[in-house]
Order: C-alpha cells, then structure tokens, then sequence
C-alpha cells in the first residue's frame, strides 16, 4: 500500500462508478462511492414486490459485450438465455420469427410466420454475416445515419420495417422512428448476434451486486446527494463540504460544475408496468413485440418464462411503453390492460407495480465506442465517466468507468 493515498470519490454508484471503483482498488487506491439514493445499481435495480422479482425498467445483458465478459462472471450471475427471435403480435394472431441458424426448431415458424417478405429474410441473412466479419471499431467509425434510413438503404420493406425492426428496436432504444444512430444498430445487432441476451437469475440488479461484492477497499456514503462540484471540493445538498483530490463524476455533469450548465444531455423516459397473470400465451422465453402503429405497449416479457427466484405462484407480465401519450397514471394502467386483451389476447391480469423511468437512457448524437482515458478529465481534478460519455449501453458504462479511474491513477502515481 503507498505511503499518501489521495482522497478519491466517485459520484454516483451505479455500473460505471462500481467499475472506477474496482479499477482504482486493483491499484492499490481506496475510493469512496457518493450515492444519492439508499442502494448501489443506478439505473440497474431490482425490487422483489408480492413474490416477484421487479427490474426497474425491461433490460437485458447481452453476453457478447466485450467489457461485460471482462468484467462481470457469467456463470456467478447464473444467466436465463432468452430464444433468439420474438413472437410479434399482429392483427389479433401471434407470429414467431427467430433466428434458425442459432436455434433450429425456429426455422419453420419463421417461414411460415408471414412477417416480411421472402427477400427481407435473405436480406437479414446477408445483415449477420456482414456484421459477423465487421469490426466494433469499423461500426463507430461508418459516417451516422438514422437507422430507419440505414435498414430503407439496405433494401428492407416498409413491412418487416413496421412489423419487426421498429417495435424490437423502439424497445431498445426508447423511442419508435428509429431516429437512433446506425452505428448503435450495427452495434447492437452484432452483440445480439454473437452472443445471448440474458437475464440474472436474481434480476438485473445482480450485476451491480457482483461488482460491489469484490470490493474491499471502498467507501459507500450513501442517501447523499451532491450538489456541486469544484477543484478539489464537492459541496453536498445539506451544505457539508467534502475534500477531494480526484472526482469522478458517474451522473450528468452539468448539474453539477456551473461552466457546464448549457451542456445538459437529453434523455429518453419510458413506462414499465408489472402484471400478474394466471397464464402465460408466449409459451418460450421470448420477447413479444407489438406490430401495430401508434399502440400504446411496444414489447411484453413474461419474466416467469425464465428461472427466477419468485416465490409467487402465478405467471409475471413485464409491459414496455415508450411513449405515455401524457395519460395519468391511472390511465395509463386501464389503456393497458385493455391494450393486453385486444392485441394479445390476454383477457386476465392483475396490477402489480409501475415504474416511470424519466433518465432511462441518454439521447446522444456522434455516440463513440471507445474512448482514451485522458479523455475523461474535465480538470486536473475531476474526471467523468458513465454512459453518456460514449453510448447508452451497459458496455458503454464499464468502459467509461475503467477510463477515467485509469487516468485518476495515471494522475495520482
């Protein structure tokens, strides 16, 4: 251990604070975590709620990310894999469409799902193997278009554009014109294509868990929250001064350093709704898009389709909305469930949580891959890490936390 060890704090305890944290540790530093609210996660948590097991907001873990593998143990996290495909709702029936080459037993659902054209499947073939062979660092540096342009460019009907691509990707990217970057799409694209989408057995808040269960050297002060930040100083909301020699800051920078107060970032909401029903009518752990413009849901999960470790007997609907439409609340649970019964047949359930998720992802422009850890430095004192830094993906998060606590060591040796 050095004889000075600087005073380190990383502000905010979500992926990418825990992963400065882990960084800074296997260095020999001893970091200390302000988080505002009462638990470590960020946006990554999980509330267990009447027997079920609640993720604040449908996310997935896609095994193929490269800082995800370096970081996280899969086989710890004990990952329920979901099918690759999706059952897409259309016109009062269900459709399965997936893909074969990784699952076989979807090849004939596929083909007689009626989803897309006989071209549009070739053409999805063609996707794969061409972002099988095409590097992460050649994606990000392809001049950006919106992916609705990107997949009109490539030749895909309005049909399959309609049916499977808006409604799988509106769900990931939290906003239904496919407006998003293409080079997050390709992005995207290749890591579900390489790799699994997954959930933790004990929910999405195991991975954040995992990380702060490996550290031993580090601080958490928590219910805390930060309302400035200075050279060497963070001033808190009760008004205490705390001494700093490096911060990290893992939250949006601008409500926090006045210079920067014109630089805030934009960010996409969404609604997830929790039901309880007596029977699942998506039999397989996939995902069930809505095909239908202007529809309220954009994609349900049955998360009982999978291992958890619910104690309830019944069967756990996950209801994605990304647009509200400004209903109120109580609103928004009625459209929806009389949604649920006239598009997907699901004539019974029970309301269990909403959450209403305003930060669920960053809405960012020129979005990176990579960055140098020098890059991360805003002042000889404060660095910044987080999503925002580079694209709004949970890869994103570790690699931006991992820069900015290389470059505090690289400062602080």
């Amino acid at each position: 251990m050095r004889q000075s060890v600087p005073d380190i704090h990383i502000i905010g305890g979500g992926i990418s604070g825990l992963i400065a944290a882990t960084v800074l540790e296997q260095h020999g530093f001893l970091p200390t975590i302000i988080e505002a609210s009462d638990r470590l996660g960020g946006r990554v948590k999980t509330d267990i709620i009447d027997g079920y097991s609640l993720d604040r907001g449908f996310q997935v873990l896609l095994t193929a990310y490269p800082a995800a593998k370096k970081y996280l143990d899969f086989d710890a996290l004990s990952l329920q894999e979901f099918l690759p495909g999706a059952a897409i709702f259309k016109n009062g029936k269900q459709k399965i469409i997936g893909d074969p080459s990784r699952k076989p037993s979807l090849l004939i659902p596929t083909l007689l799902s009626g989803i897309g054209t006989v071209k549009d499947k070739f053409k999805i073939l063609a996707l794969n193997q061409r972002l099988k062979k095409k590097t992460i660092q050649e994606i990000f540096a392809e001049k950006e278009q919106s992916t609705r342009l990107y997949l009109e460019d490539i030749g895909f009907s309005d049909a399959i554009i309609t049916d499977f691509f808006t409604p799988f990707f509106s769900g990931i990217f939290l906003e239904n014109k496919l407006e998003t970057s293409s080079r997050m799409f390709e992005f995207v694209y290749k890591m579900f294509g390489e790799g699994m989408a997954t959930l933790p057995k004990y929910g999405i808040e195991a991975i954040p868990k995992q990380l702060a269960k490996k550290l031993k050297n580090t601080t958490y002060i928590y219910n805390t929250k930060v309302k400035g930040v200075e050279n060497n100083s963070i001033k808190l909301e009760s008004g205490d001064i705390i001494k700093s020699n490096f911060t990290i800051i893992t939250t949006q920078a601008s409500e926090l350093i006045s210079n920067l107060k014109n630089q805030a970032i934009p960010w996409k909401s969404c609604d997830t709704l929790y039901f309880e029903t007596p029977k699942r009518n998506i039999k397989k752990p996939l995902i069930g898009l809505i095909a239908k413009p202007r529809a309220l849901i954009n994609n349900i999960f049955y998360h009982s389709s999978i291992k958890t470790i619910s104690t309830a007997k019944k069967e756990l609907l996950c209801v994605t909305v990304i647009e509200n439409q400004n209903l109120t609340d109580k609103q928004l649970i009625t459209a929806v469930e009389k949604e649920l019964k006239e598009l997907c047949k699901i004539e019974s359930c029970t309301f269990i949580k909403h959450y209403n998720i305003p930060m669920a992802l960053p809405n960012l422009e020129n979005i990176q891959y990579e960055m140098l850890p020098s890059e991360t430095r805003l002042t000889e004192s404060i660095f910044l890490a987080g999503d925002i830094q580079l694209n709004g993906s949970l890869n994103a998060a570790i690699i931006a936390g991992e820069r900015a606590a290389l470059e505090v060591i690289k400062r602080a040796s």
